[in-house]
């Protein structure tokens, strides 16, 4: 296996990634702890099993939740925004890592444009996918 070269200092495209893959993953904690405490703020102590909890912490859908006069409070534009956010973090969260290690196999200048390319659209259509699910249902 061959290293690749230092990269320059300043900003750069990977510097960037870098720093927004740390920053991404921080931004998922918070988002699945805000989650996690709304869901159980909403009732879900008393309602769902602690594998539901998880489950809507991460996709909330309000066919998790039977005895609730409200459902308003469980699925609403701001838990699809939220999803959407979550989705998008997360996507790009692993696409970048996802890229970083490939490209530490692949020497040759082509396969990496290839490798970018590919990586791209499937990212984009991904998050294409991910947001008209979230917001039809």
């Amino acid at each position: 296996m061959r290293s690749r070269p230092a990269p320059q200092l300043g900003f750069s495209f990977e510097n960037l990634m870098w720093l927004f893959t740390r920053i991404s993953g921080v931004i998922m904690v918070l988002m699945a702890l805000y989650a996690l405490g709304s869901a159980l703020w909403m009732g879900a102590r008393t309602q769902l099993g602690l594998d539901a909890v998880v489950r809507w912490v991460f996709f909330a859908n309000s066919y998790h939740v039977q005895g609730v006069e409200n459902t308003d409070l469980w699925f609403n534009d701001f838990w699809k925004i939220f999803q959407s956010v979550a989705i998008f973090f997360a996507g790009t969260h692993g696409v970048t890592g996802l890229r970083v290690v490939l490209e530490d196999y692949l020497h040759r200048s082509w396969a990496r444009v290839f490798l970018r390319g590919f990586l791209f659209l499937f990212w984009l259509f991904m998050l294409l996918v991910a947001i008209v699910i979230i917001w039809t249902i």
